[in-house]
């Protein structure tokens, strides 16, 4: 009996195939370690002479998370008993290996600054130009990775409330509530505000106002137990064709997956401000109107689960809020006119044999502008085969945070603090974005090979 070799799901495997030296080459092809190298490398002339070869320390980094090497002490070990490899990740045979202390030096200098982001920003701009994202068709989520820091006890003490003055305030009363109150709101983070807070607010101000020290966090699983981990989350925002992270943050293990969407949508625009974003994918958790107001802002259009809270039923629609007739039978989505931003629905099918089919009660055609209620309608329209067509999509974020986790390393912090974590989580997404770039270049080059062979 042949044994017939099922073909990989994961698009980057015929490049884990080359051997070391070759895929590094095609790797590091496609990311420009030098403005690293900038922020690491010494500044003057004068003191005492560096020994450490800082281009290879920091291929060294980036080949531990493609080689799933999981701590910094078995890639000192392995570059001392491994020549080969020592000399693939760019050190000279003469070369001394640095020490732990030498890598944790320097992953020091790169927290501070935010030159991975400017790095991964520059990957996908190559990509750009180079065609392989074109309609931009966006997938959010997130995806939970422990920290290494040690975990507080869950059950923390909660201040004593004194009780409550009973009756009503007095005038006096009152008034110095109400500032105490308003006050305590001034003093809020933005991220402790409603979301709709965020629409106004610059991407710059977001970014650094983003909490990123390690939190309890809790989520349903498939079952719909509650599961705890102690760390931080990574919000992605992933090109659906080719799978291109286009923006990433680091958060709190306890931040709401909702109030990281527009800050990733902001993003977006602020690097790419020339890509025209289509369709934004969410599950349940990001239906917040001020989401579909920053998609709207930025002419797109938002593909997001509804999630009921706490609303009655609509008088005269279904379900998915297209209107019904008088036997309340739905009417079906025909077109969007993309200029006058307006939903067609015709009437059911069930009309055609009605008695009430030429009454003045039922309609022909039922249009609708989608800036009515921006929740609620959306193009194509909510429910229709369409718009289950587009959610689909939203898969391909799923299945970059299972390759983040499986292949490189996403949930393997060993990293203390969360501006250290950052680096990890930078550096796990710009390797990840490197490869796919060197992956894509590579099958193009193998197809034009292919071609002018034939």
């Amino acid at each position: 009996m042949s044994i017939v070799r099922q073909e990989s799901l994961f698009s980057m495997q015929f490049l884990f195939d080359l051997e070391p030296t070759q895929r590094y080459d095609e790797f590091f092809s496609a990311i420009d370690i030098s403005p690293i190298l900038t922020i690491v490398a010494k500044k003057s002339n004068f003191g005492r002479p560096v020994e450490l070869n800082y281009p290879a320390m920091v291929q060294a980094l980036v080949v531990r998370i493609v080689e799933r090497i999981p701590e910094i002490q078995l890639l000192v070990k392995r570059l001392n008993t491994d020549l080969r490899f020592k000399v693939d990740c760019g050190f000279l045979v003469s070369d001394p290996v640095p020490s732990e202390a030498s890598f944790s030096r320097m992953i020091t200098k790169i927290k501070d600054t935010g030159v991975l982001e400017e790095i991964n920003s520059q990957i996908i701009l190559d990509a750009i130009n180079e065609e392989f994202i074109k309609d931009v068709n966006i997938a959010i989520d997130s995806g939970h990775f422990e920290a290494r820091d040690q975990a507080p006890s869950k059950k923390e003490e909660k201040p004593k409330i004194l009780p409550k003055k009973r009756g009503r305030k007095s005038k006096a009363e009152r008034e110095h509530w109400l500032k105490e109150k308003e006050a305590e709101e001034a003093a809020l983070s933005i991220f402790e505000k409603k979301i709709e807070d965020q629409l106004d607010v610059p991407y710059d101000e977001l970014h650094d106002q983003m909490p990123i020290y390690p939190k309890w966090g809790v989520k349903k699983n498939s079952e719909g137990k509650n599961v705890f981990w102690f760390g931080y989350k990574g919000h992605l925002a992933v090109e659906t064709k080719n799978q291109f992270i286009l923006h990433s943050l680091i958060s709190s293990g306890s931040l709401n997956d909702g109030k990281a969407a527009i800050p990733l949508l902001k993003g977006i625009e602020r690097n790419y401000p020339f890509l025209e974003l289509a369709f934004a994918m969410m599950d349940a958790g990001y239906d917040y109107e001020a989401i579909y107001e920053q998609v709207h802002r930025m002419k797109g259009y938002s593909i997001i689960a509804y999630n009921k809270k706490n609303e009655s039923d609509p008088i005269g629609f279904d379900e998915n809020f297209a209107p019904t007739c008088v036997r309340e039978y739905s009417y079906r989505y025909d077109s969007f006119d993309k200029r006058y931003q307006t939903l067609k629905y015709t009437r059911p099918k069930e009309c055609a044999d009605c008695p009430l089919a030429k009454d003045t009660l039922c309609q022909m055609v039922y249009k609708i502008r989608i800036e009515t209620d921006l929740r609620r309608y959306s193009a194509p329209a909510r429910g229709s085969i369409a718009w289950q067509e587009r959610f689909k999509e939203r898969s391909s974020v799923e299945r970059v945070i299972g390759y983040l986790k499986e292949f490189f390393q996403l949930n393997n912090v060993r990293y203390r603090t969360g501006e250290r974590a950052k680096v990890h989580f930078d550096l796990v997404t710009l390797v990840y974005n490197g490869m796919k770039l060197a992956s894509l270049r590579l099958a193009r080059k193998q197809s034009s090979t292919n071609l002018v062979a034939a």
